[in-house]
């Protein structure tokens, strides 16, 4: 089983969740406006316009259909479903998919708003500055806890953003890996005969080259993206800027789907020495 436990919920607790394809679960028939009215209730009813406006949903906006929708504009609509909600604990997985840097900036500080308590799950930096106070690390098979927020959490492990954690972590686990064949060869060696460890240590070798190349693309998508928030931060941008850096935005979070398709891999073929 690969995970086991039990989970308490405290008394009055309501969770809302947010997917990662949270978007793709609103009826795709309902208005914007239709699809927010369904969830409201009381005086917040008064001001669905207000809130809509301010997701950046105005005028003529509020009367399309939510199959019309970007994909951008549908994760705005879904959260602010979910913020109208009555929950007071939301868990937010990749809740900045698709957004903009606009838009982002906007969900922040409604998050900063909400009343209630809010876990995130993100590989986005700059989101996450300014708005997480505590960060929990999942690592060596336990859950650590980091008082302050993702600056700080970077800082204690020396390193500058979320790919160097990550690589940082992936070459701890190769040192490990190589440590432990050393120290116990014996127990490869009687499994496995001497044309088949070669071929078996070719295949990490060329699985763990995937994993590096992956690596350097994110990094170098990041430097990217970074040098653009700059230059987008002076106010100097034109319309072909915010086009590509949405564009780098979305080639940045297929690297990372591919570096953890890459990562299992590698982890995979690790395993078959153990088999």
């Amino acid at each position: 089983i690969p995970y086991e436990g039990a989970l308490k919920i405290g008394h009055h607790v309501n969770i809302g969740y947010f997917a990662q394809n949270q978007a793709d679960m609103l009826d795709a028939q309902l208005t914007v406006l239709d699809t927010v009215d369904r969830v409201a209730v009381g005086e917040i009813r008064k001001k669905i316009r207000d809130i809509l406006g301010a997701f950046l949903f105005s005028g003529e906006e509020v009367d399309k259909k939510v199959e019309v929708l970007s994909g951008g504009e549908r994760t705005r609509l879904a959260m602010v479903r979910l913020l109208l909600e009555p929950y007071n604990l939301l868990i937010l997985d990749e809740p900045t998919n698709h957004l903009d840097m606009r838009t982002k900036d906007i969900l922040k500080e409604a998050l900063r708003k909400f009343e209630g308590t809010v876990i995130i799950v993100s590989h986005d930096r700059d989101f996450l500055t300014g708005l997480a106070d505590k960060v929990y690390e999942f690592a060596h098979h336990g859950i650590k806890e980091y008082l302050g927020g993702i600056s700080d959490f970077l800082a204690a492990k020396k390193v500058a953003c979320f790919s160097e954690y990550e690589r940082w972590k992936s070459r701890n686990a190769r040192k490990a890996e190589t440590e432990y064949a050393g120290d116990a060869p014996g127990k490869l060696k009687g499994k496995l005969s001497y044309e088949d460890r070669k071929q078996l240590n070719r295949e990490i070798k060329k699985a763990e080259q995937r994993v590096e190349t992956v690596e350097n693309e994110i990094a170098s998508l990041e430097e990217k993206i970074k040098g653009l928030e700059e230059k987008m931060a002076s106010g100097v941008v034109g319309e072909e800027d915010y086009i590509h850096y949405n564009r780098l935005k979305k080639q940045l979070e297929e690297s990372m789907e591919e570096w953890e398709k890459a990562h299992e891999a590698w982890e995979e073929i690790k395993g078959k020495k153990e088999d």
